[in-house]
């Protein structure tokens, strides 16, 4: 990092400012939040990094309306420790990935938001991007945008605020977010169940979501600490609510295998190692993947992928097989036709989310675009940095 210039600005207009010289110089820029996650995505070739590290701060919070304002830099664990003073949380349970990537400073909440991170309660909750309610973000003319609202029902620009959730830095960037928020959950309960297939610990999942009691975990760990397979379902809410559903939801999983039920705190430690990968094992020099695809197809993927005789392979099943995280050896993993043909023959799309710079330059980090969708991409592009200087080609080729 010692041969970059680093623009640090400490407002809104100072970026303005330094994106519009950059697009007239047509100098490209690298965006950064707290540089935690800048092995993600294809290798981007500038000098210069423009960080969001100066504008941190809360800019409004207010508990009775369930909405919190941050400036991007703002680090994600200053509103997770605000909002836990009242008894509020993100309700998407937000992962910062720190020890995926050596941890250099801190997830701030602006990078959250423009890679569309969301941790195992996205599947009750929804993802960041549903609970992003407005953005303001500088585009590639160096142009101050401002779009959405402080409450959901504030539809303006909409659209545009999900369009920047997910987009990565790419097409503007971001300088301060509004997200709602919600009470924090005050008791949990997690039914575990041991030695199950892959095959047969995503069926308990999906037997689990398709029932009443309000699932807001479902993964199953294949490799887990213990040296067993774990089938793990969560419960939250009030003490007695999740006393009653647990003992509900024990009978309807109760058919595939004996049952155990892991109290509030015991919980919370098991949930934060599944939003932070913990069931990968992580080494080194392994190359991770992050699948989506249908749940009932996830074990399919697997098996088509022949990821299961690859050694050294490990992996876990999210959001009730919907996501599907994989660590495979660097030198197994050269060849990526395997994973993306299996996850194209079921549906869904494979990125890949840690990986040396050589292998990010010769293998695409994001799933490929059909003709139609990468020409509506470009057209984006085009439209909120016409001259291509934000984090170029980050995503796809010439973009």
């Amino acid at each position: 990092m010692n041969n970059f210039v680093i623009h640090r600005p400490s407002s809104e207009q100072d970026a303005a400012a330094i994106i519009g010289d950059a697009a007239s110089r047509r100098v490209a820029l690298r965006l950064e939040g707290g540089g935690t996650k800048s092995w993600i995505g294809r290798p981007v070739s500038a000098q210069t990094v423009l960080s969001s590290s100066g504008m941190s701060g809360i800019t409004l919070y207010e508990p009775s309306e369930l909405v919190v304002r941050a400036l991007s830099g703002t680090p994600v664990e200053d509103i997770r420790a605000l909002l836990a003073r009242h008894g509020q949380e993100l309700p998407f349970e937000p992962p910062s990935y720190e020890g995926l990537y050596g941890g250099r400073g801190g997830s701030t909440i602006g990078a959250l938001a423009a890679m569309n991170l969301s941790g195992p309660r996205r599947i009750s909750a929804g993802a960041a991007r549903d609970c992003l309610l407005g953005i303001r973000f500088v585009n590639g003319r160096g142009e101050i945008v401002k779009t959405g609202g402080r409450v959901m029902k504030n539809v303006t620009g909409l659209d545009l605020v999900k369009l920047m959730a997910g987009s990565w830095g790419t097409l503007g960037f971001i300088t301060e977010v509004a997200f709602k928020v919600l009470p924090r959950q005050r008791a949990t309960a997690t039914l575990r169940l041991v030695g199950l297939s892959d095959r047969g610990g995503v069926n308990v999942l999906t037997s689990a979501m398709g029932s009443p009691y309000d699932v807001s975990g479902a993964a199953h760990v294949p490799f887990s600490s213990r040296g067993n397979s774990e089938t793990l379902i969560r419960i939250e809410g009030s003490a007695a609510s999740v006393e009653a559903r647990a003992e509900r939801l024990r009978k309807v999983v109760a058919e595939f295998g004996s049952i155990s039920v892991v109290d509030t705190e015991a919980s919370l430690s098991i949930w934060t190692s599944v939003r932070e990968l913990g069931p990968l094992q992580l080494r080194p020099d392994d190359v991770v993947w992050r699948l989506s695809v249908p749940p009932d197809r996830a074990v399919d993927v697997i098996e088509t992928a022949n990821v299961n005789n690859r050694t050294g392979a490990r992996w876990f099943y999210d959001w009730s097989g919907g996501l599907l995280w994989l660590a495979l050896p660097i030198q197994a993993d050269v060849d990526s036709g395997p994973i993306r043909s299996a996850v194209g023959t079921f549906g869904g799309h494979a990125t890949l989310f840690r990986a040396p710079e050589e292998l990010r330059r010769q293998v695409p980090v994001f799933h490929p675009l059909s003709a139609p969708v990468m020409a509506i991409t470009n057209n984006l592009k085009k439209a909120f940095d016409p001259s291509k200087i934000l984090n170029p080609f980050l995503m796809y080729d010439r973009i």
